[in-house]
């Protein structure tokens, strides 16, 4: 039985997006990294929608090549076919927003890593894995990549896989017009349609805008074009006709296209249409694979190039499944969905590219309590950070579930090196011990610093704060929570909130799920939440409770130690590891605390002070697997 729904061939590269709207491409200051490249994102969003994706593709042996196999492998796609090119660069696109009718791009291709696919890339075995096959029209353009995409279909056609064509026409791409004409989207050509024709039989479906069966069928009439495409191809023909939405036809093409099998639209704001095709095949593709009736099909498909046009990027506009499946069931409320506060954030929970069901962080932000150590100064306590990470990584050794918790004034060097190392990285941004809340100076006034912090990075923020708290003082720490939590999805960062509420009041079983049940109401999302121990069941189950009240994707919880003894955590441990969403514990002192006193004062050599904070670090994991394997055991 095949493993992969469907696998799609072609195009990879990475888009480069205008940050700026409304202005010309020449004068774009900064632009976002995106995936690109038409299969590569009907892969990204068929596995966002819950189908099992492949790709078959090239791409460079370098920055960008990694940065698409690993975005890929993040969004689930089968990369078995993505093979790595030693002598050519990945293809590059560069892309703005004009205004609604108008999207300048700029194609970066010439002898490009994906343009070099041939047979040999394509793997028999691959291909008898997959229930279908989809390929773009550019890569019949050229005759090595013909031939590979000829291959594919031809072994999927002989394993009884279905096949598509999403015609895809790009005319500069066919080399009918030059660099600066990439937003051309019909150039009639008599050789590209003879091209086109002599395969469309090869195919159970064939997608296209009516520009686009134009020139597949000859004719810049449409119905003359579908008509000529029926005479060479028994497949189904879905037409997309823009704000009129789509059409399919199973036989004989009719006099009119509103006679065509169709679907609902939707009533949205044009933003963006560079790749909402691919959302719409995405969704298409969804329908057809899932055996959903065609005007079933055609919604999955509006609904998902709707998400596309009303969204910055392609594959990051797409939607998952759930959200969906929310949205279909909820209607448009606001027709510029990337406006919808509600539609934005199930877009953002189910659409995140890593998983975490277990967190077991050694958090080293500290920088008070370093500071006042005897011996430290600002280079010390660099260095000895850069022990910490030393200790991280002997305990983790490459294994998953482990992070760290550095802040990016004293301990910047640790930070950094910790990049790329498979681990989760927390990045600090309040004043330590500031209430009311204030922010380090490095973030910025306006919070703009953490346009320069790494995708991988995490804004942790502590606060200080109780339900009890005076009207003043809790609407200026509201109010400041409110715009770190908008800079944070800004920027595409995960946001972690760590509240103590028991270092300004008395505290219940009721105070922390109030305080968290205020903070979802001022609109603050948090992706991870840290909490100090609990002080009883009840406490945990009401905390846990109030969070899934308003965020069912929220990633977790993770314990925060307050400088306990080892013994007083593994108690806590215990507590706290009976609900599924605490998902582990970012400790510091408990860990670091003898090393630091001892390092600083010249007592303890490097490597005896990472070996210590390496044991202490191993003994809290294993107390909290310890922890968790008898709460699951239990239950």
């Amino acid at each position: 039985m095949a493993r992969l729904d469907v696998i799609t061939i072609g195009r990879s590269s990475v888009d480069l997006y205008g940050a700026q709207v409304g202005g010309r491409l020449e004068d774009m200051r900064s632009f976002d990294k995106y995936v690109g490249g038409s299969p590569t994102n009907m892969a990204c969003g068929t596995a966002r929608l819950g189908l099992k994706s492949g790709l078959i593709t090239r791409v460079g042996d370098e920055h960008m090549g990694r940065f698409l196999r690993e975005e890929l492998a993040a969004e689930g796609v089968d990369t078995r076919g993505v093979v790595t090119d030693p002598e050519r660069l990945t293809a590059l696109v560069i892309l703005g927003i004009r205004d609604d009718e108008r999207f300048p791009l700029i194609f970066y291709r010439e002898n490009c890593a994906d343009m070099a696919l041939c047979e040999d890339d394509i793997d028999p075995a691959l291909i008898a894995d997959t229930r279908s096959v989809v390929a773009t029209g550019t890569h019949l353009s050229h005759p090595r990549t013909e031939a590979a995409v000829l291959k594919a279909l031809r072994l999927a056609r002989e394993g009884g896989a279905k096949t598509a064509l999403d015609i895809d026409y790009r005319p500069n791409l066919w080399g009918l017009a030059g660099h600066g004409a990439g937003e051309e989207r019909f150039i009639e050509s008599a050789a590209v349609t003879a091209k086109l024709q002599s395969h469309l039989h090869l195919f159970d479906l064939i997608v296209g805008t009516e520009e686009e069966f134009h020139i597949a069928g000859g004719s810049t009439d449409t119905l003359a074009a579908l008509r000529a495409v029926r005479a060479v191809s028994s497949a189904t023909l879905v037409c997309k006709r823009g704000a009129a939405g789509a059409v399919a036809f199973t036989g004989a093409i009719p006099e009119s296209l509103d006679a065509g099998e169709s679907g609902p639209g939707f009533p949205i704001e044009v933003f963006n249409v560079l790749g909402a095709g691919d959302g719409f095949m995405s969704g298409l593709l969804k329908g057809w694979l899932d055996g959903e009736d065609w005007p079933t099909a055609l919604k999955y498909a509006n609904a998902c190039g709707a998400f596309a046009v009303s969204r910055h990027g392609c594959t990051p506009a797409y939607p998952s499944w759930d959200e969906l499946r929310f949205f279909l069931a909820r209607g448009v409320k606001t027709p510029a969905l990337r406006h919808d506060a509600e539609l934005e954030q199930v877009h953002w929970a189910t659409n995140r590219i890593a998983d975490w069901p277990e967190l077991k962080v050694f958090a080293f932000d500290h920088r008070a309590q370093l500071e006042e150590l005897p011996g430290a100064d600002p280079a010390r306590i660099g260095r000895f950070k850069e022990l910490c990470l030393d200790a991280v990584l002997q305990v983790s050794q490459g294994k998953p579930g482990h992070g760290l918790l550095c802040d990016g004034h004293l301990g910047r060097r640790a930070l950094y090196a910790a990049a790329g190392q498979g681990l989760w990285i927390g990045r600090p941004v309040e004043l330590p011990g500031a209430r009311p809340l204030r922010f380090e100076p490095e973030i910025g006034a306006d919070l703009g610093g953490l346009s320069e912090w790494p995708r991988e990075h995490v804004v942790k923020c502590l606060c200080f704060c109780h339900p009890d708290d005076a009207a003043a003082m809790k609407a200026e720490q509201d109010a400041q929570m409110q715009r770190l939590f908008a800079a944070a999805r800004r920027n595409r960062l995960d946001f972690l909130l760590e509240v103590i509420p028991s270092k300004v009041g008395p505290v219940t079983d009721i105070t922390t799920s109030d305080l968290i049940d205020h903070i979802y109401g001022l609109g603050i999302f948090p992706d991870w939440w840290k909490l100090e121990p609990l002080p009883s069941d009840t406490a945990w189950t009401n905390a846990t409770a109030a969070i899934g009240r308003h965020d069912p994707h929220c990633r977790g919880i993770v314990m925060l130690g307050l400088a306990a003894a080892e013994e007083a955590l593994t108690r806590g441990f215990a507590t706290a590891a009976r609900q599924p969403l605490v998902k582990g514990f970012a400790v510091g002192r408990t860990i670091f605390g003898h090393a630091a006193r001892e390092w600083m004062a010249g007592a303890m050599t490097d490597a005896g002070a990472t070996a210590d904070m390496a044991a202490a670090y191993a003994r809290l994991c294993a107390a909290w697997d310890a922890a968790r394997h008898s709460a699951r055991t239990a239950a």
